[in-house]
């Protein structure tokens, strides 16, 4: 007999309302052939001159995804690797003007997709769920906590 539960299952609903709302966020950046990789690249290096690393780090991506990312957006045209200004020995992404219009229309889907799921709550309770959940983020657990083997991240199916 399964042991009776004394808490909600926390794990459970964050996982499953995060896998969802990338599946939507998937689903909405496709519509424009990106994924929200592409989109997390071309919006952090539109911010300042970044590397590969930093946003590699940014993005929580490891180094084969970012490579095939940015290999990617190199291919559409969106970005491309260039010699930094301040360092000549680092390369940098450097988003092209097609990319920056991009990344424009990217953040109106994400923006859209945000807002869709927010407008599921009502209205009252929008503000105080963020509050909750920022404060989990950058509280308890704003940290991974450190076990005996790395925790895997759920897979993402290829497209």
């Amino acid at each position: 007999m399964a042991p009776s539960r004394t808490q909600p299952d926390l794990s459970f609903l964050l996982d499953r309302t995060s896998h969802v709302l990338r599946t939507r966020m998937t689903a909405a950046l496709a519509e424009i052939g990106l994924t929200a990789r592409m989109h997390c690249v071309l919006v952090h290096a539109l911010e300042e001159e970044r590397t590969q690393i930093q946003l590699a780090e940014l993005g929580d991506m490891d180094k084969t995804t970012m490579v095939v990312t940015v290999d990617a957006l190199e291919k559409a045209g969106l970005a491309e690797r260039r010699p930094s200004s301040t360092d000549r020995r680092a390369r940098v992404i450097a988003v092209t003007e097609r990319g920056a219009e991009v990344a424009r229309t990217s953040q109106e889907i994400v923006d859209r997709v945000h807002r869709e799921a927010l407008e599921a709550l009502p209205e009252e309770e929008r503000k105080v769920f963020l509050r909750a959940l920022e404060h989990l983020v950058t509280g308890h657990l704003a940290l991974p906590a450190e076990g005996p083997q790395p925790v895997r991240r759920a897979r993402q199916r290829a497209n």
